[in-house]
């Protein structure tokens, strides 16, 4: 026989709507592609795939199926004769029948041992008395023993020596442990000791049912909080979803996918009887488990906590959805609430009903952007649009797409033909500054006219200029308070040169670098012994000085202009009126200082 754990592979793996397109002309509809019957020679489009399932049926004579069975009906072909043709297909090598007879698995060892150390930790938990601390935390949070058991959640004890010695009399010495990731040697130790100590303990598995590993949730003080087991042969946290080896087929079924934050979220709905849910491992949704959650459905609800670190989750995860296809709604639940607490209070029907008043992922950023008042003044609008961009360049779906374009310029104001522009754009890889809201701010717009080996330039320029004037400071004292006429220390965006350059405005003239030490980083310190052992350096120091000066406000007034281009198509007619104004100014002075950067802005048109 084949394995079964190559069957479903070859399964999950298939495009069911190609492989029966060679042999059905089928044309989409809605979600499922439709075409006529091969079965009973219909004409009408009455036969149906439906790829979220990965399943047909003909809705005039029943019949009905997955991929291996469409081609051993239409071609006659035995069960493994079409496992092989769809592994074919999907690259994916299926052995001879005569395969087992090479052995098991290499790591079915691993799954044991595994298997064995989820059934000791549940021994733990609530046959021995050093559990008895896991068990109140269980009740404190309305987790019955049938529910815990059903999950197969334990407790990993705080005592050194009990999982070891425990395991070691079962057969499984140490190299076996530490291989599994339960035991570690931690730096300038000999005495290898358990990864897992005072922390309930949630086994995960993969979707074939194995235990690959655990999530482990302090009970204690400390950090961190939730801990998962080493990367391993079977164990890779950013490819795993906890819960999916149960709910992948309730997934299947309601063509939905409820994805929560933590391993009590996952078990208080699946206890309250909506199964179809499932859990990162304690990290950000990755690219591997959303290529894993589209084998069983592509509409996903998003059931995070409501305050900033589950909404920048939120969309974070949204993002990633709509990068691979899906269509994403965000559940919003009273403040102070997590889908546990509030399963527990409002039990599944509750959550049916948030789940029917989820919206759109756009809506809801927009929706946060509107009650905060994001829209109603320039300098905010144009942020607001540093936050619903990102989205819009994720979703890969071109009409969905359109929409969110045309969402955003509804409610910006903005022309669809400039947002069109700025989704085209590459992202910076090095924005300058990222705003503190809990979406990530894009790298702004182009600025026509303007060239990146200008901008570059006049950013080396600038650095260059906070170095001379730290420099002209540190080795001539007497400067310093002439300089500090003309600027402050936010002038420096070099953390290091402005310490140093409040440091000395702080301290007598005639203070020396162990005197300054006391309040400098060991990184500005740094820099100061090096630039105080470049004497010579400067041999013109008060024009270098003048000139380090110019070039700073040179800069400051390229960044004003900046932000006047990218405020400019946001604006009014007066506020345009008034930023052109401003704008002029600006050029003019750039001009007087004698620096050629402002050549880059003369080329731009008002707009």
């Amino acid at each position: 026989m084949i394995p079964d754990e190559i069957v479903e592979q070859v399964r999950e793996s298939a495009d069911i709507v190609a492989i029966i397109g060679e042999y059905v002309p089928l044309k989409r509809t809605g979600s499922d592609f439709r075409g006529p019957c091969p079965f009973h020679q219909g004409t009408r489009r009455n036969f149906s795939v439906v790829p979220a399932k990965r399943m047909y049926h003909c809705f005039v004579c029943g019949e009905s199926g997955d991929v291996f069975r469409f081609l051993t009906k239409r071609l006659g072909l035995g069960w493994p004769e079409a496992v092989r043709l769809v592994g074919e297909k999907a690259g994916i090598v299926v052995p001879e029948t005569k395969a087992r007879q090479n052995g098991p698995d290499p790591r079915e060892p691993v799954w044991e041992l595994q298997a064995t150390a989820a059934a000791y930790f549940q021994q733990q938990l609530w046959d021995d008395i050093v559990g008895a601390p896991a068990r109140a935390y269980l009740e404190d949070r309305a987790i019955t023993r049938g529910v815990a058991e059903d999950f197969g959640i334990g407790f990993a004890p705080r005592e050194l020596g009990l999982m070891r010695a425990y395991m070691n009399t079962l057969g499984y010495d140490d190299a076996r442990l530490l291989e599994a990731g339960l035991l570690v040697i931690k730096d300038q130790e000999s005495e290898p000791r358990p990864r897992f100590r005072d922390r309930l303990m949630f086994p995960i598995l993969d979707t074939m049912g194995r235990h690959v590993g655990f999530g482990g949730r302090l009970l204690g003080p400390g950090e961190p909080k939730y801990l998962n087991s080493s990367e391993s042969s079977v164990f890779s946290k950013g490819k795993l979803l906890y819960g999916l080896s149960r709910s992948r087929n309730a997934i299947r079924r309601a063509d939905r996918a409820l994805v929560v934050e933590g391993y009590f979220d996952a078990v208080r709905l699946m206890a309250a009887g909506v199964d179809e849910v499932i859990a990162p491992l304690g990290t950000a949704l990755t690219e591997a488990q959303v290529a894993l959650l589209a084998k069983y459905s592509r509409n996903v609800f998003l059931l995070y906590d409501s305050d900033a670190a589950g909404l920048k989750a939120t969309f974070r995860a949204g993002d990633e959805l709509l990068r691979q296809g899906f269509s994403v709604r965000v559940v919003t639940l009273p403040a102070g609430d997590d889908p546990d607490s509030f399963v527990r209070a409002n039990g599944a029907v509750g959550l049916e009903t948030a789940l029917s008043a989820a919206i759109d992922v756009f809506d809801r950023k927009i929706q946060i952007l509107e009650r905060a008042g994001w829209f109603g003044e320039l300098q905010k609008k144009r942020r607001a649009l540093d936050r619903l961009l990102p989205t819009i360049r994720a979703t890969s779906d071109t009409m969905m797409r359109d929409l969110y374009v045309g969402r955003a310029s509804e409610v910006t104001g903005v022309d669809r033909a400039i947002l069109l522009r700025e989704v085209g754009v590459a992202p910076d890889p090095q924005p300058v500054s990222r705003p503190a809201e809990p979406v990530v701010r894009p790298p702004g717009p182009a600025i026509r006219g303007r060239s990146t080996g200008i901008r570059s330039a006049v950013a080396d320029r600038g650095a260059s200029a906070e170095r001379e004037l730290v420099r002209a400071m540190l080795q001539q004292r007497s400067r310093v308070e002439s300089i500090a006429e003309r600027i402050g220390p936010d002038a420096f965006r070099d953390r290091r040169f402005g310490e140093i350059f409040a440091a000395l405005l702080e301290s007598e003239a005639d203070v020396s670098l162990d005197g300054l030490s006391a309040t400098l980083s060991p990184a500005s310190i740094a820099i100061a012994e090096e630039l105080l052992g470049d004497e010579g350096a400067q041999m013109d120091v008060q024009r270098t000085i003048d000139d380090s000066l110019t070039r700073l406000h040179v800069r400051d007034m390229e960044d004003r202009l900046t932000a006047i281009d990218r405020l400019l198509p946001l604006g009014n007619e007066v506020e345009k009126s008034t930023l052109n104004e401003e704008r002029q100014k600006l050029v003019v002075q750039m001009r007087a200082s004698g620096k050629m950067a402002y050549k880059a802005f003369r080329r731009g048109r008002p707009q």
